[in-house]
């Protein structure tokens, strides 16, 4: 097995994609709404890379935030809040915001498991601050540490109820960022005792199955390496001062923040310790030059990887429970006196 998660050009794998996926056998695979466009289509296409690979339990997964990043939306699905919505509740009810949270990362997961969908890249627990640029922005569960991680945990503790992993994104912590990684390198030049502020909503939810690297420069750890492709990040801080022994994943590998070719880059993260990389744009070509740069999976990141897809399951259809679950989130939210 390849540690890559690979992109899907379409709603529906072309012959080419069929024949590549098949004998490269990645970890895995991510969606964009480029794959979505109904329920039946997407849970076709889902079933179909299950079958390609003979694993029930396959890493399927999507950004499915809330907000702006949301890769299923209304008509076909329903629509989630951004992170700033349990931000807002939990300044005036804090109780009430972590259920708000719990039920729609739960109703959330119904969806997606119905969709066969396994993973998903969700919750961000980085903290925001007055400089943080709007890559992060609304998507923020808020300026507390301590808030970030009990709204956080009630995210990923509602995915597992829907039979979904979450993730704890962007480690070790994007709220400093005041450019977008998605065009140019973020660098962060506090100091190590601030950033404990960063590393903290982490570090009180180490025991997730699945992680994610973030496309930052860190001078104070590492003024030479972001932390995707940083050894002595994802040893000491990652690994070490967060302690987080979970599946990490890269950001995504294509984004300009990062220099070289994708295949490089890929080499890069893999050596300074990421198990698996994530490319999500479906060029033949960088995926062929990814499995040509990247070992085979060792089997560590196999057993984490088998740990971080345990308690998925994927259902045969969409219960009558999210709609509850839904209506709940939704009375909670209005007592800030906003709809959801």
């Amino acid at each position: 097995m390849i540690p890559a998660i690979f992109g899907c050009s379409g709603p529906q794998l072309t012959a080419d994609e069929r024949a590549f996926f098949r004998e490269a056998d990645p970890a895995g695979y991510i969606l964009f709404g480029r794959n979505c466009v109904t329920p039946e289509q997407l849970r076709a296409l889902t079933d179909e890379l299950r079958a390609l690979h003979g694993r029930e339990r396959l890493l399927i997964s999507i950004d499915q935030e809330g907000g702006r990043v949301a890769r299923l939306r209304p008509p076909h699905w329903s629509a989630y809040p951004a992170g700033e919505a349990f931000d807002r509740l939990y300044d005036l009810a804090p109780a009430s915001a972590i259920e708000a949270a719990r039920a729609n990362a739960h109703a959330m997961a119904l969806e997606l498991s119905a969709m066969g969908i396994t993973i998903d890249f969700h919750a961000p627990f980085d903290v925001r601050r007055p400089e943080t640029d709007n890559a992060i922005g609304d998507r923020s569960l808020g300026s507390d540490p301590m808030q970030v991680a009990a709204l956080g945990r009630a995210v990923l503790d509602g995915m597992v109820m829907g039979g979904v992993a979450g993730c704890l994104k962007h480690m070790p912590g994007h709220g400093r960022a005041t450019v977008d990684s998605h065009h140019e390198m973020p660098t962060v030049t506090a100091g190590v005792e601030e950033l404990e502020t960063d590393i903290a909503p982490f570090r009180a939810l180490n025991h997730a199955s699945i992680g994610m690297t973030a496309h930052l420069l860190f001078t104070a750890w590492d003024p030479d390496n972001p932390a995707t492709l940083s050894a002595t990040i994802i040893r000491d801080i990652i690994r070490g001062e967060i302690g987080f022994e979970g599946l990490l994943l890269t950001d995504d590998i294509d984004m300009e923040a990062l220099k070289g070719t994708i295949p490089e880059r890929s080499a890069l993260a893999h050596a300074a310790g990421c198990d698996i990389v994530l490319n999500c744009w479906a060029k033949m070509d960088d995926m062929e030059g990814i499995c040509e740069a990247l070992p085979s999976m060792s089997d560590a990141t196999s057993a984490r990887l088998d740990r971080a897809l345990a308690e998925t399951r994927v259902a045969s259809e969409l219960t009558a429970a999210q709609s509850e679950l839904l209506a709940k989130r939704d009375a909670l939210l209005a007592l800030t006196g906003e709809a959801a």
